[in-house]
């Protein structure tokens, strides 16, 4: 083993044996907050949160990131080429830290001393276990990091050392090592005064060494602390110790109990806060609950077993994946950094929560033989406060059987009996609807054997990053958990007897328990009521949130959302109801801003707390959604709380924001001369900042899904300028990536919106953009129509870009006809009107498609002169996807003129430039033709090669088998192999 990385002393890689530095205190804490939880996922906030705190500065993240991948070098480079011991790895939950866990010393520390626990081994195994783990301890844990995380988890291990230590002594004494251990456990009892273990093996060191006088001082010292500060007395196990030194019957000569010897006193079980050893094992209800919690029970509580865990919910179903997450979590407790398992699972109002954590807690109950303690928090409890952890302690003591004058005044006193009471035991404790943080820490016991289950509305990630917890975000319902909720609740005979009914039933309640489980109410109270009346009321929007309501507060969608928002800031609760206002699928930060109208920054905190509270996800970093039905409360509340004035501006600077961003972006991807000008925008609009080719690229791919949206958005509210404008801008990005039902629909939203405002320029822009889809889609009759119509409204208008468009559409349309004159016609005509225009990027398209017909007629010599032409302007232009269809054009004509060389040359530079313009429809013509070259030379590995990439790019434009493109490719991998048809000119400026 010759690479591990230290925790116990300065945070350290050691590769045979020498110390290799990671870097600054901050980096070496986020190595430290990865490998407490090696083979863990970790998400980036609990990281964040580790290293920096609750309150963590703006750019966190970002140097997070930035030691992220330092730390994942200093792996890489650890160990020689045989033997690299420690990988950094992302996962969907976050980052990883993959490594052998005898590797990292706390967890090889934790290994050794659970191995010297096992029963069976003898005293001598034991000690030379339990050697090597104390030697492992090289000073102060986490040496050099500060922060409340660092803190704690450097007070837990410095626990768990102090237990081992404890062990030790106690087989030191056993083999008459008295002297030996008495200076060493002085002294950590002056850093735990109040560790009656460690205080009763010091007392049986100092009476076998006939020091019995500091042996009761000892005693009478930690008595005393108790009842000062928590208001009770030492265990049975040490009053036994205390008295039998007093009546002189405490054997000074071993043999002295261990924690696992069978001569250990009964009361040894109830030893509070330091006794980390788990118990030994027994059966369980299944093997992950019975690695870490088994054994005997300890003495039963007075009163008998508490058992408060609520019923369960009446045919739970699914949510296996978050119940094997649990089971997880609870066998892997021995690796976990405090004495106690805490797992917090956060979700949505109505997700589930509550349903889940019973239900588990339920099956695990043979894993928690003492007891299952609950308590429902109200932390969103619609009347009346939360409940305060004062008053959830004194009922657990209540549960427990104390009795009402044992019980301390003060708080902090009454969690540490609460702790006392539940050392040596093996507990659930569930903490069910809880605020935050700060109303759970209080409750949590403090010592092996138990397990705390936290649940809220909002992501607990305080607790993961002080107390270690596991986080688990519960989502929605997939279609088949849906289904066989409904099958359940109403039985299989009727969910099958209108399958379509529930179908939209499953889609109209979005995946949330909560709704489903209404609607089932609902029908199941109502035998003959059909289903398809049920999902008629849903398909409502006005109403939909009025048909979920089961009658009760608890059961109507609105009031249990209402809980969540009432907890809200003002400036978060406004934000969520303009976000109604939003059609999605998503939001991204900037237009969430204009939205708002507020800049960026001051929208960070509203949405961090929306976010936490489970009203709003976030998906991916910097885009934020939430279900179908929390967008139509949010509607709901801003048409009840803000006037039509705040809702109707709002809309207008989010139209504002997605027009002028989608107008620059087009620009930026066809080049335009003189693009027509945009109204004004909103000074709160915000539009994004977009200089480039690639950022234009990459804001359409991750906007246009929102934009479709957002089209049929501003047409049902009356903004039809908003709504052509935005149509047009998205032309070009949808014909090149084969989104061609999308553009169709699109543009027959703007058609609409220029009738109504008999907007001439806009009809004849939507009757372009419909041909080209249909042209697409090989409706040509369709396409030929909507051509002719643009054609006549731009020559109507004097519009020559409009006309020099459409003639550009219809010669590629007719060329792929084989109507090769026709089609040189309307290239002429194209390349006039852009010379009219002054558009030299057109003109370059024009000269291209000249050439490319030309080379149809068997005019190479005169395709080459044009094509050239062409390029040269495309270049000069820096068009880019204009070079990509020249230098296509010009692979052709080299074909066709013996040059196969330079014609896969220029194939090649098209292909590339193909990729980086986003055109795969061409990319992947582009491909087949450079496979068909490589066939026509003997390459067929080459041209195997060529086609299969095509068919794949085919594949992810969804193109059916009757696509020509699509049958011939597959052609050509099937054989026999014949001649390509050539396919049409693919120049294009949508």
């Amino acid at each position: 083993m010759v690479v591990h990385l230290r925790l116990l002393g300065p945070v350290e890689f050691a590769e045979r044996g020498r110390a290799r530095e990671v870097g600054p205190p901050q980096r070496r804490a986020v190595l430290a907050a990865l490998a407490v939880d090696t083979a863990l996922p970790v998400a980036a906030d609990v990281l964040i949160q580790r290293v920096w705190g609750t309150d963590s500065p703006d750019g966190a993240r970002r140097a997070l990131h930035a030691h992220i991948t330092r730390i994942r070098r200093l792996c890489e480079t650890t160990g020689d080429a045989d033997n690299v011991r420690f990988r950094l790895v992302r996962r969907s939950g976050g980052y990883l830290l993959d490594a052998d866990p005898d590797r990292v010393d706390i967890l090889r520390f934790r290994h050794l001393v659970n191995q010297a626990r096992e029963a069976g081994r003898s005293d001598k195994e034991r000690m030379s276990l339990l050697n090597e783990a104390l030697g492992l301890w090289r000073g102060e844990p986490l040496a050099g990091l500060s922060g409340q995380w660092a803190a704690r988890v450097r007070e837990a291990w410095r626990r768990q050392h102090v237990d081992a230590v404890v062990e030790w002594a106690q087989l030191e004494l056993r083999a008459g090592g008295t002297v030996t251990v008495i200076g060493l456990l002085s002294d950590l009892l002056g850093e735990y005064p109040m560790a009656e273990p460690l205080t009763e093996v010091l007392m049986r060191a100092l009476h076998a060494a006939d020091r019995d006088a500091e042996a009761l001082g000892c005693y009478a010292a930690l008595r005393q602390r108790l009842a000062e500060e928590l208001g009770s007395d030492p265990g049975p196990g040490l009053q036994g110790v205390h008295q039998a030194i007093l009546r002189g019957t405490l054997p000074q000569h071993g043999p002295w109990p261990t924690h696992h010897g069978r001569d250990e006193p009964a009361a040894m079980a109830s030893i509070p806060t330091t006794a980390s050893t788990p118990a030994p094992a027994a059966a369980s209800d299944s093997p992950a609950h019975g690695e870490y919690l088994s054994g005997p029970a300890a003495a039963p509580w007075r009163g008998g077993v508490p058992a408060q865990l609520p019923m369960g919910v009446r045919g739970f179903t699914g949510r296996q994946e978050e119940l094997a997450y649990l089971d997880k979590v609870l066998a892997s407790a021995a690796d976990q950094p405090s004495a106690v398992v805490i797992s917090a699972v956060s979700g949505t109002a109505g997700v589930g929560k509550t349903a889940l954590a019973v239900h588990w807690a339920r099956t695990a109950q043979g894993a928690f033989p003492d007891g299952q303690l609950y308590v429902n928090l109200r932390g969103f409890a619609p009347g009346g406060p939360a409940m305060s952890p004062a008053e959830a302690v004194r009922g657990f003591l209540d549960a427990l059987g104390v009795e009402p004058s044992r019980i301390p005044a003060r708080l902090d006193a009454q969690a540490g009996l609460y702790r006392s009471l539940l050392t040596g035991r093996r507990m659930l404790v569930v903490l069910d609807n809880a605020r935050d943080a700060e109303q759970v820490r209080p409750l949590l016991p403090g010592a092996p054997g138990c397990m705390a289950l936290a649940t809220s509305r909002r992501q607990l990630t305080g607790l993961a990053a002080a107390e270690g917890a596991h986080l688990l975000t519960l989502g929605l319902l997939s279609r088949a958990e849906a289904l066989d909720l409904l099958t359940i609740r109403l039985g299989p005979h009727r969910t099958a007897a209108d399958p379509a009914a529930i179908r939209e039933i499953i889609d109209r309640c979005a995946g949330l328990p909560l709704a489903l489980a209404i609607v089932a109410a609902r029908a199941a109270a109502q035998p003959g009521l059909p289903l398809a009346r049920l999902a008629q009321e849903l398909r409502l929007a006005e109403s939909r949130l009025d048909a979920l309501d089961g009658g009760d507060p608890a059961s109507r969608i609105r009031a249990v959302f209402s809980w969540s928002y009432r907890a809200l800031h003002p400036e978060s609760a406004t934000l969520f109801r303009l976000l109604g206002l939003h059609p999605g699928p998503d939001i991204g930060l900037p237009a969430a801003a204009a939205l708002a109208g507020v800049p960026v920054a001051e929208l960070r905190a509203p949405l961090t707390e929306l976010v936490r509270g489970h009203l709003l996800a976030e998906p991916a970093a910097g885009r934020y959604s939430f279900h179908d039905l929390l967008r139509a409360y949010a509607a709901d509340l801003v048409a009840t709380h803000d006037d039509d004035a705040v809702g109707r501006a709002a809309t207008r600077r989010m139209l504002d924001h997605y027009l002028h961003t989608a107008h620059r972006a087009d620009v930026l991807l066809t080049p335009q001369p003189h693009p027509e000008p945009l109204p004004a925008a909103d000074p709160g609009s915000a539009p994004t900042e977009l200089s480039d080719h690639q950022q234009a690229q990459t804001w359409f791919t991750a906007e246009y899904p929102v934009l479709l949206a957002v089209v049929r958005k501003a047409s049902s509210a009356g903004f039809d300028t908003h709504t052509c404008r935005l149509a047009s801008a998205l032309t070009t990005f949808l014909d090149r990536h084969g989104h061609w039902r999308a553009l169709a629909a699109v543009q027959a939203t703007a058609l609409e919106a220029a009738r109504r405002q008999e907007d001439t320029a806009g009809q004849a822009e939507a009757h372009r953009g419909l041909g080209l889809a249909q042209d697409r889609m090989n409706r040509r009759d369709e396409a030929h129509t909507h051509y002719l119509l643009a054609l006549r409204l731009f020559d109507a208008l004097g519009n020559h870009p409009g006309q020099a468009r459409t003639h550009q559409h219809l010669a590629r349309m007719t060329a792929a006809q084989q109507l090769h004159q026709q089609a040189l016609d309307h290239a002429h005509h194209s390349l006039t009107h852009y010379r009219a225009a002054g558009d030299r990027a057109g003109q370059s398209a024009a000269l291209n498609h000249v050439g490319w017909l030309h080379a149809q007629l068997g005019a190479q010599e005169q395709a080459l002169v044009h094509c050239r032409q062409s390029l040269a302007l495309a270049q000069d232009t820096g068009d880019l996807n204009g070079q990509a269809h020249t230098w296509d054009s010009l692979g052709y004509i080299h074909h066709r003129l013996g040059g196969n060389a330079e014609a896969v040359d220029c194939y090649r530079q098209a292909i590339e430039l193909f990729r980086r313009t986003g055109d795969l429809h061409s990319e992947a013509a582009g491909l087949v033709c450079l496979g068909d070259i490589h066939r026509a030379t003997g390459r067929h590995d080459a041209a195997h090669s060529a086609w299969s990439r095509a068919l794949a790019i085919a594949d992810e434009l969804g193109l059916p088998e009757t696509d020509p493109q699509r049958a011939g490719l597959l052609h050509r991998l099937r054989g026999p192999q014949v001649r390509a048809t050539p396919r049409s000119a693919q120049r294009n400026r949508p």
